[in-house]
């Protein structure tokens, strides 16, 4: 298990800072237990008491904090903070550094989803930095010590609209990003048969795909979304789906959604789902009805997979700061740590073999195979260079007690991708691990209901802006927070009227 190394507070009741879901103001929260669930509760002096559900199961949060840890920031802050989340960009207080940076190329759109962070015709104005200010955002990521973002994600709005979407992801390669990702509604990429491949050859790593479901019922454009699964298939693209789950519309076919995934494992890459976020207008009675937490999703993809996934297959995010440690020892220069909080998202692979998914729970024992990185890591630090192949030895004879061969499935050999990766410093033989392997997330962004300061520290996703000012923002703060993604957009956009005229009649706003 990786060693608790975080400041958070552990246990129950705690207290935090969150902010007013009326003024936005920060104000004292406290986290406690009830009837086996983890609630919020805080009081504004100006708009009264609020309180809703943090974490549906007390037992899976609490185990979750077993893998905190606080990672060592930035060394060269943007801003100086006072407070958190008023001043951002990064700052000084922040502890984590970007593991995935998002960029908005648009806030046009093909659609027009209620849950959405960005929609150009509510809006009222058009948000499309150039392609020179896109340049800049990818250099203050790569710029950022002490470890440089090595992952980028064009997101918007629809980033298919628009023409120059191949030359970004080449410019993000050419700078040294080593995944470089897209998120999108797929309808482009559906109607438009070469577009999969043109993105491709253009460098994109990752397709994420909004997929709500596996019905018309909840997934309206699934039949275009297929089409765009297939011509992903094509194009040897690989896909991320991303639902975004809403309590009592789609999450019951939660389980349909990871069988549908499996089915298409020679495409289909992972599931990462986002319980909805209340960043728009809700009343009460709305939060109380479709608020969904993480331990609500992991209880139902265990019911609805008949226990083939199960809720303690799942850890929290923090939890593979080990596998970063190890190659940090071994290689002496910093690297890559996913310290996000531990109550942000957690995840899981499993196998599809013969139709089955089976977890990588059922023949490697996670929590022994962590506490035996951080073994070799201390054997590692200790050691002097012409030790290092004599001690990454005996480091894998302890992870290979941790593996059982008679329960992985046949066509998995990971003793042999370990050994490669460990002796020969061979880390793309870790591709090997993903060769019909299904990665199974969820990431719980913040809205202002249920909003934690700890987390926004210590997130490690950002948003990269055109702002200079401003560069980079903690996803929560940029879209939940102080309103910064209001402030951005109406300082680096244009009204719809007079984008309308710049621009052909033929145009998605």
């Amino acid at each position: 298990m990786t060693l608790y190394q975080s400041k958070l507070p552990r246990g129950l009741p705690k207290k935090t800072s969150s902010l007013c879901p009326e003024c936005r103001k920060v104000i004292e929260a406290d986290i406690f237990e009830r009837d086996g669930a983890v609630w919020m509760s805080k009081e504004c002096p100006a708009h009264g008491y609020f309180e809703g559900i943090y974490w549906s199961d007390v037992d899976m949060y609490l185990r979750a904090e077993n893998y905190a840890y606080d990672g060592s920031g930035v060394q060269n802050p943007q801003i100086t903070a006072s407070s958190c989340p008023d001043d951002c960009g990064l700052c000084n207080l922040h502890v984590s550094s970007t593991c995935l940076a998002n960029i908005d190329v648009t806030n046009r759109c093909n659609l027009s989803c209620d849950f959405c962070f960005a929609n150009a015709n509510v809006r009222g104005y058009v948000y499309e930095p150039s392609l020179e200010q896109i340049r800049e955002m990818l250099s203050a990521l790569r710029n950022e010590q002490p470890v440089p973002a090595i992952a980028v994600q064009f997101s918007g709005g629809e980033p298919t609209l628009r023409d120059d979407l191949p030359d970004m992801i080449k410019m993000a390669k050419e700078m040294g990003f080593l995944q470089v990702q897209m998120a999108t509604n797929g309808i482009m990429l559906g109607r438009e048969p070469e577009l999969a491949q043109t993105l491709r050859d253009a460098g994109l790593s990752t397709v994420y795909l909004h997929f709500d479901g596996t019905s018309k019922k909840t997934e309206p454009l699934l039949e275009i979304r297929k089409k765009a699964i297939e011509n992903c298939r094509k194009a040897r693209q690989g896909v991320v789906l991303v639902p975004t789950i809403i309590n009592g519309v789609n999450d019951h076919e939660i389980g349909d959604t990871l069988y549908f995934a499996a089915e298409n494992i020679d495409v289909i890459r992972g599931v990462n789902f986002q319980p909805i976020a209340f960043t728009g207008a809700a009343s009460a009675d709305d939060i109380k009805r479709q608020r969904f937490t993480i331990p609500d999703l992991a209880d139902r993809i265990e019911k609805q997979t008949d226990g083939a996934i199960r809720k303690t297959d799942f850890y929290p995010v923090p939890s593979v700061v080990s596998l970063s440690k190890l190659v940090e020892a071994y290689r002496k220069e910093p690297q890559i740590e996913f310290s996000a909080h531990p109550h942000c998202g957690v995840a899981t692979y499993a196998f599809v073999s013969n139709g089955n998914i089976i977890p990588i729970n059922r023949f490697v024992d996670v929590d022994k195979f962590f506490s035996s990185v951080d073994d070799t890591v201390d054997i590692l630090k200790t050691s002097g260079w012409f030790a290092k192949t004599r001690a990454l030895m005996k480091g894998l004879k302890a992870l290979n007690r941790c593996i059982h061969d008679d329960k992985q499935p046949k066509d998995l050999h990971l003793k042999s991708v370990l050994k490669r990766v460990l002796k020969e410093q061979d880390y793309k033989s870790l591709g090997e691990f993903h060769w019909n392997a299904l990665f199974i997330g969820a990431m719980h962004f913040q809205d202002a209901y249920n909003y934690d300061i700890e987390r926004v520290k210590r997130c490690v996703i950002h948003y990269a802006t055109p702002d200079p000012e401003r560069r980079i923002i903690p996803f929560c703060a940029y879209n939940s927070g102080p309103t910064f993604r209001d402030i951005i957009e109406r300082k680096y956009s244009i009204p719809l009227e007079e984008w309308g005229k710049r621009h052909s009649k033929g145009e998605t706003i």
